[in-house]
């Protein structure tokens, strides 16, 4: 039995078409003002779940650098203050030098101790460095300093924790160095702040034999600090490499987000433009289909 096509029938499938045309041109037109290919999850499930991945790497790997420059940052400024560390104890050497010929007269070795207790304040002033608000040389107690006595630095009780970062996914740096590492263990002869003590007193009293030895100690605790640089030196340059790794990863991430969610604008607006054709078609169609009425046919 034959199928009885009716006018509502014609004019219900029309709109029907017309509606799938409008609803193909909505969604590339989605396309063409968004630059994305994906704009919701149905319009590819599987390529959203990958975007979804590739977002959440992109923004690990952003925290990794964001690690990466504050680590380099507080890398650089311990340096700085190690380098001040070094300047001071060297200032103090030559002096000690100066001071252990014997020739010396009183007011010269006056003149020598009161430049060797101001030394020992710039000391403590570095010791108790902050960087970003944070004290750089007490470990992980980075709110309180490390000397709060500056008169009794020698014996200051300080925190020998690390301080990581992590600059990639199971990777992690110490990036501090501790009050002990650079200027000595607390309540030894030498320690920084005690071998300036002592050559002060020393100074004072014209203790030769005091000063002498001064001069090894400083050597040792130079030798130390000369450790600690270039320890800082290389951990620098290992989060420099691992910067430049987190950036290739990131540009390789972002290539491959491209990849799966950016649109391709010239097929986008091929595609486009051939639709706007067939939605024209369409309508020059279904004029013909529509109009027709039961006057049309009384004519």
């Amino acid at each position: 039995m034959a199928l009885r096509v009716t006018q509502g029938m014609l004019n219900t499938q029309l709109l029907r078409n017309l509606n799938t045309n409008l609803s193909r041109m909505d969604k590339l037109q989605d396309q063409l003002s968004t630059g994305r290919r994906i704009n919701k999850p149905s319009d590819d499930p599987v390529g959203i779940s990958f975007s979804m991945r590739y977002r959440s790497e992109l923004e690990t790997n952003d925290q990794y650098q964001r690690n990466v420059d504050a680590t380099v940052s507080f890398l650089d400024y311990t340096d700085t203050m190690l380098d001040q560390t070094g300047q001071v104890m060297q200032r103090a050497r030559e002096l000690a030098v100066a001071a252990a010929n014997g020739t010396n007269s009183e007011e010269s070795l006056n003149a020598m101790k009161i430049e060797i207790d101001q030394l020992y304040n710039q000391l403590t002033n570095i010791g108790n460095s902050q960087f970003n608000g944070k004290y750089i040389f007490n470990g992980q107690i980075t709110d309180k300093p490390p000397f709060p006595d500056p008169d009794n630095a020698a014996n200051a009780v300080t925190d020998n924790g690390e301080i990581k970062f992590e600059i990639g996914a199971g990777v992690q740096i110490a990036m501090n160095k501790t009050a002990e590492q650079v200027f000595g263990a607390s309540g030894m002869q030498n320690n920084a702040f005690q071998i300036l003590k002592d050559l002060s007193t020393s100074l004072s009293t014209n203790n030769t034999s005091g000063i002498q030895k001064s001069i090894e100690l400083m050597d040792a605790r130079m030798s130390g600090v000369l450790g600690a640089r270039a320890d800082i030196g290389a951990k620098t340059n290992r989060v420099q490499l691992a910067e430049d790794r987190l950036k290739d990863i990131g540009i390789n991430l972002q290539s491959l987000q491209s990849k799966t969610e950016d649109a391709d604008m010239s097929l986008v607006i091929t595609n486009l433009k051939m639709e706007e054709n067939v939605y024209q078609a369409s309508l020059s169609a279904g004029s013909k289909v529509i109009v027709p009425t039961l006057v049309d046919f009384l004519r």
